[in-house]
This record gives structure tokens, C-alpha cells and sequence, in this order.
């Protein structure tokens, strides 16, 4: 099939985010139209959300996620805020249920236009992360760039929010660090056989942090909701915060905040703004895309 679909060229905290509707397809979006898309600076994104049907009773679509090189993604907290508004928007629902490659996601959107995600639960199993050596407390491992003496970071938390995180705990603000330079090495480390979203998480007090990310098959993003849920939990579980916190995510436009709550029932949950920027129409295959007149995309 090569007929175009449309989209909607959308940002959660600045992470940029193209919703592609799939639904009623058989086919995906492709490798090659991601990497052609990610190209283009009118269409320069971190993740594609392409919404398809449901496969699973009692789900509203299946979420397909594609990094800007081309590789799937396991989740996309920010993302999944995006899809939220668009069908929200197309459908006057609040509330949603979908399934991705890791697993079923439940999410609302509130009367002030913030939207909540369960992320679900955090793995800390060192084999389902997956790490590539066993270590009993995945709260801190052994893991270090710079100088043996002197590391430049160390000691990561490390634990998988559907796709696999290192947290390292910086004692500023993590903006001064080059983790342009660090985070494809670390991303790619033997350590993770499945490479690994890097973020740098400094404290600011019991209930709030900073991060920032060098985030798997994206690079620097403005913003990775799985990477700030990841890090309000690896707060709370090595003693640094409490089980819910703002996360100031420092790259984002304004350092954009998102709520994290680390809930009783051990399930994880997001919420934060979504943004709509413009839409249009794009071939799956081959990456083309029409923009839509303005008048019309602002109609939607």
C-alpha cells in the first residue's frame, strides 16, 4: 500500500513528536520513510507514534513506535501524551487505552489539558533490563566514564521503564555537562546488550529533580518521559526524593516540568502538556509528506 495517511507534527516538552494514523492499514511505517522524515527539517522528530488498530480486545489502537533512525522503540511517555490530544481532539474521549511493544498503557487527559500516562511498572531485574552482567543491586552499578581516580560520572541506577535506562546522579546542573560526547558512548556500552536511554538527574530537593537525556536511536532530545519516570523512581528507590516529584527536564523549551508519581501499586505515572504544531499528509513507504494549507491544520 502506497497511499498517503495523515499526520500531526506534535511536541511533548519540546520532544518532538510525529502521530502518523495507520489505522486501517496493514502495513507500517517504514525504516527508510523514518530516516527520510528525521531528515527533513519541516518534519525533524525524535519518535513516530503511528496509531493502528487494536489487536487486543478491549484496547482503543496498537502504538507503533519508530526512533529517528529507523529502529522500534518499547515506549514513549511523551509520545503517548501526544496521541492522547490528537484523539482526544478527533474523538471528544478523555480517557484511553493502548497497547505497545511494551505492553498495555492507560491514559487520561484532564480538564486543564495536562495528560496523565500509567507508564506501568519498573523492571529492576538485571536480565530484564537487560544488563550484559549480573548484578544483584541494579540501584548502583559498576559503570564509569573519565578517569579512574576521577570519573566524570558513575555508579548509575539502572532499570527498564520498557525500554532500558542508566541514570547517573550529577551534583549540578546537568545542561553543564558534554553529554553529547558521553551519551553515545554509555548508549552504546557493552553493558547494555540492548543499548540504553542516558540520563543525567541532579536533586534538587525531596519532592523535585533535574535530567536530562541522551536518549537510545534519537540522541539529545528536548525531552524523554521515559527517562524522567525512570528517574523519579531511582530517587525514591536509592532514598534521594519521595515517591512523587516535579522533574524540571532541563533541555526542554523553558525547562518544561512533568509530574511523577511512583504509586502504591508500584505503577509509574506521567503527567505533562502536549502540544500541536501542524499537520499534513506522508507516504509510509517512501517518507513524502504534503503540508496541509495553514487554515486547514489549524482547523484540524
Amino acid at each position: 500500500m502506497s497511499e498517503t495517511v495523515e499526520f500531526a507534527k506534535m511536541n511533548g516538552l519540546g520532544n518532538q513528536i510525529l502521530v502518523v494514523d495507520m489505522r486501517g492499514r496493514k502495513d507500517k511505517v517504514t525504516p527508510e520513510a523514518a530516516i527520510a522524515l528525521a531528515a527533513d527539517p519541516l518534519t525533524r522528530f525524535d519518535q513516530i507514534m503511528a496509531i493502528h488498530d487494536p489487536k487486543v480486545n478491549g484496547t482503543d489502537a496498537y502504538i507503533d513506535i519508530v526512533n529517528c533512525d529507523g529502529t522500534r522503540a518499547q515506549a514513549c511517555g511523551n509520545g503517548t501524551r501526544c496521541v492522547v490530544q490528537a484523539l482526544a481532539s478527533e474523538t471528544g474521549r478523555k480517557s484511553f487505552t493502548f497497547q505497545t511493544i511494551a505492553g498495555i498503557l492507560n491514559a487520561v487527559e484532564h480538564e486543564d489539558g495536562t495528560i496523565s500516562v500509567d507508564m506501568g511498572q519498573p523492571v529492576f531485574e538485571w536480565n530484564r533490563i537487560p544488563l550484559s552482567e549480573e548484578f544483584h543491586d541494579t540501584s548502583r552499578i559498576e559503570l564509569q566514564i573519565g578517569p579512574i581516580d576521577n570519573p566524570v560520572l558513575h555508579s548509575p541506577a539502572v532499570m527498564s521503564m520498557g525500554n532500558p535506562h542508566a541514570i547517573f546522579w550529577v551534583d549540578r546542573d546537568p545542561m553543564s555537562f558534554d553529554l553529547d560526547r558521553f551519551g553515545p558512548l554509555l548508549e552504546n556500552h557493552p553493558m547494555f546488550p540492548e543499548k540504553a536511554n542516558i540520563t543525567l538527574a541532579q536533586v534538587t530537593s525531596p519532592t523535585s529533580m533535574t535530567t536530562r537525556t541522551w536518549e537510545r536511536g534519537a540522541g539529545l532530545t528536548l525531552a524523554c518521559g521515559s527517562a524522567a519516570c525512570s528517574a523519579a523512581v531511582s530517587g525514591a528507590r536509592t532514598g534521594r526524593t519521595g515517591r512523587k516529584v516535579e522533574v524540571t527536564v532541563a533541555s526542554s523549551p523553558n525547562r518544561g516540568k512533568l509530574v511523577i508519581e511512583w504509586r502504591p501499586d508500584n505503577h509509574v505515572v506521567m503527567t505533562g502538556p502536549a502540544e500541536w504544531e501542524w499537520a499534513g499528509t506522508l507516504n509510509p513507504e517512501t517518507g513524502s509528506f504534503t503540508r496541509s494549507p495553514e487554515a486547514g491544520a489549524e482547523a484540524r
